[in-house]
């Protein structure tokens, strides 16, 4: 977030404040989350800080409900979303990889940094993980896949993601699509057909392969 004036009014709104946590945690990590810092960055009063949070804590916590809310429950509802086949219900969750709406791997990135400090956040990191696992382990079941099976491939989509960001790869999107249909096809054993992919590249606003 850019540096704004008043943001929400004189003190503020409790939303900006938590913009404001979000950009600084993303561009400097968790111990540039001050309150004198973002009050600069907002150009509001300190004080008007506490009319929104009780302290800094809270704040934090606050920073690690949109974190869930956003990367968990994307990726959860995703795997959860109507498909025909097992690979259209992979290219579902692969909504989460192209759109930071479903899934923020830059505040991904942070948090899983930021738990490297703090036995706290890793249990959040933690319950997270084991959440997102069993949410696309339920999605193979669904397909018939059986409980043992479902959970390897469940572990490999999910680890392969989790890899990118903590590599922080340099992928374009062209590189990034072309390679889609056949991480499907190792994820899920079954090749995505054409109108599966131009329904999963509609959705993204992108022009049939």
């Amino acid at each position: 977030m850019d540096k704004v004036g008043n943001a929400g009014g004189p003190r503020g709104s409790g939303e900006a404040w938590l913009d404001a946590a979000y950009a600084l945690l993303l561009e400097s990590g968790v111990d540039a989350v001050k309150i004198l810092l973002l009050a600069n960055r907002l150009r509001i009063a300190r004080t008007s800080f506490y009319w929104h949070f009780k302290d800094r804590e809270a704040l934090l916590s606050a920073l690690i409900e949109r974190w869930r809310d956003t990367n968990t429950g994307g990726l959860v509802r995703r795997s959860e979303a109507y498909a025909d086949t097992l690979a259209e219900a992979m290219l579902n969750v692969f909504d989460c990889w192209l759109d930071r709406r479903l899934f923020d791997s830059p505040f991904e990135f942070a948090v899983r940094s930021w738990a490297l400090q703090s036995t706290r956040i890793l249990a959040e990191v933690r319950a997270a993980d084991e959440r997102r696992l069993e949410a696309l382990s339920r999605m193979f079941v669904r397909f018939g896949v059986d409980r043992d099976t479902a959970d390897v491939r469940a572990r490999t989509t999910y680890l392969v993601q989790i890899g990118y960001i903590s590599m922080q790869a340099d992928e374009t999107l062209d590189t990034r699509l072309q390679r889609i249909p056949g991480y499907v096809e190792i994820f899920t054993g079954e090749a995505p057909q054409p109108r599966e992919l131009d329904r999963f590249r509609s959705r993204h606003a992108l022009p049939p392969a």
